[in-house]
């Protein structure tokens, strides 16, 4: 079965005292008690949520049936059919008692937001994804396996755990017809005598099979959070110059990001052409290359301000009124002339030299809400996209792989998008909410917390970037040096926005000891107490033990973004 412990698909016996082994981690001895191994199993219910009403389904052997046809299968994988209506929902219960001194961590739906922690046990939070227990000495995990078709999320209370299954297509159910559905697979995993966040890697590792990562570690320039929008190719002209002046000697060479500001549409597309400040964007990445930086580019695939999107359109509510003054247009990526636009914008953008394409806005223009306000809702209800016979998560999906399709050889980095559907296909992801340059509040909320709280993740599904160091005079270098440090130790990407008047002697050797940290591969920094602390302060930097003070003399702002 699917619904099963993964030491049954190692040939190691639930009631067995034999020590499963794998490379950097020692798993719990199956003799152990692991409170969630009935997740490894047969569910006790099984419930289905049409357009009509739910649905309890009466069990047969593996699969789980009721009225309409519908059907759940639990072997090998998470099946599930509706052949008459539209389906909403599928929700699993499994009835069992975690211990009382348990606490629980997750993953977002997209970005997080600050807001990720380890926390006792609460009922309804919704744990999207895979969820972590731990007790200190032994830490326990269920999850979905990467790429699934249907957006999961879980539930702990005292008396079982729940995981449900969102498979609409919009705010509507899904008209699978005679398709059957492979919506997931679960994997449980407990492990003992490591660390929660070695066990947090480990498990990460086995729900993504084959993660796609860069050939080498990714760090540079991206000028947002000093420009934000405001600049020119001269001014990227110069940023490159000073990029690549801190990296001088390094074969890895580093990137300079264009970010949001050089589309003829401010946010939107066509994103065939520059403006009148970036005229001729294939020789700014020839410029780009001669001076001695990898050039990469900002996009947003799904807005779109031209006539000929007015008939591909997204129905949601959100799209309806987003940009309806500017008269641009949310895309529909389900219509087929709309995934032949984007892959024509990603082709032409990668044609024209910029090696890493960070697509942004997607979630957010697809589901009309960003992670932090989705909750167990996830979108509005009442639309669709045109193709209504694909979930919401296989719409995610194919999106994303005409973005892989169409970038070719460019890397891709994902700024809002969903990490359990991008593992795979992209190369690097945002994992965190803006950080600033204007505000260091947001930088410690937003940056630590997710580098903490989703480092596990990285080169598991893909390199993980918590956003930027805003090097301004706005925020003091005292902090700044600091994250700096931390995220340049971290092994995973770093992106530095430096404006040119922050710079002095000082910050130009501290940029350019850590490009050189950067670009050398290095095991993922851990966060050592990070159970106590939602913006960690001790970490595990490649076996060196750091510490770092992220709130200085006057402590945390409440007004912070």
């Amino acid at each position: 079965m699917a619904l099963r412990s993964s030491f049954t698909r190692r040939d190691v016996l639930l009631n067995s005292s034999a020590v499963l082994v794998l490379p950097g981690a020692v798993h719990a001895a199956a003799g152990e008690r692991n409170p969630f191994a009935a997740v490894g199993g047969r569910p006790d219910s099984v419930v289905a949520f049409t357009e009509s009403g739910a649905l309890p389904l009466t069990r047969t052997g593996s699969a789980w049936r009721g009225q309409g046809g519908v059907e759940v299968g639990t072997h090998p994988g998470i099946t599930v059919q509706s052949p008459l209506g539209a389906l909403l929902r599928i929700r699993l219960r499994w009835q069992l008692t975690p211990a009382a001194n348990l606490r629980y961590t997750g993953d977002h739906w997209e970005r997080s937001y600050g807001d990720l922690a380890w926390r006792y046990m609460e009922p309804e939070r919704i744990l999207p994804w895979y969820f972590l227990a731990t007790d200190g000495t032994a830490t326990h995990a269920c999850g979905v396996k990467t790429a699934p078709a249907a957006l999961c999320f879980w539930q702990v209370d005292p008396s079982g755990v729940s995981l449900w299954l969102d498979v609409r297509n919009g705010g509507r159910g899904v008209m699978l017809q005679k398709r059957e559905l492979a919506a997931a697979t679960i994997v449980t995993e407990s492990y003992k005598d490591l660390t929660p966040f070695v066990a947090a890697a480990s498990f990460c590792r086995q729900l993504c099979a084959k993660p796609r990562l860069p050939r080498a570690p990714v760090y540079g320039g991206n000028n947002w959070y000093y420009a934000y929008g405001k600049s020119s190719a001269d001014d990227i002209r110069h940023d490159s110059e000073r990029i690549a002046g801190l990296a001088t000697g390094l074969e890895n060479k580093p990137f300079m990001l264009i970010d949001d500001g050089w589309e003829p549409n401010r946010l939107a597309g066509p994103w065939s052409r520059g403006n009148a400040s970036f005229p001729d964007m294939p020789q700014l990445a020839r410029d780009m290359r001669r001076i001695g930086v990898q050039p990469g580019i900002w996009v947003r695939p799904l807005l779109l301000k031209d006539e000929a999107a007015k008939g591909w359109r997204l129905q949601s509510p959100n799209a309806a009124h987003a940009y309806a003054k500017e008269q641009a247009y949310t895309l529909d990526p389900t219509i087929p002339e709309v995934a032949e636009r984007i892959q024509q914008d990603i082709r032409t953008v990668a044609g024209w030299g910029y090696g890493l394409i960070k697509h942004d806005f997607s979630t957010y223009d697809l589901l009309g809400r960003w992670g932090f306000a989705m909750g167990a809702q996830i979108t509005d209800e009442n639309w669709s996209f045109a193709d209504r016979g694909r979930t919401n998560a296989e719409v995610i999906r194919q999106f994303y792989g005409v973005l892989r399709e169409a970038a070719g050889e460019a890397l891709l980095l994902g700024c809002n998008t969903v990490g359990h559907l991008a593992a795979g296909l992209f190369e690097l992801q945002r994992t965190g909410d803006d950080t600033s340059g204007r505000d260091w509040n947001r930088t410690r909320k937003m940056g630590v917390n997710t580098l903490a709280f989703r480092g596990a993740q990285h080169n598991a599904f893909f390199a993980l970037d918590a956003d930027c160091v805003g090097l301004t005079r706005e925020v003091p270098w005292a902090l700044n040096r600091q994250w700096l440090d931390l995220l340049a130790r971290s092994g995973t990407a770093l992106f530095v926005s430096a404006a040119p008047d922050a710079v002095g002697a000082e910050q130009r050797e501290a940029l350019r000891r850590a490009f050189h940290i950067a670009a050398v591969a290095r095991s993922v920094g851990e966060p050592l107490d990070w159970l106590d602390n939602s913006e960690p302060q001790r970490w595990n930097l490649a076996g060196q033990k750091a510490s770092y003070d992220w709130f200085g003399k006057e402590g945390v702002s409440p007004f912070a973004g």
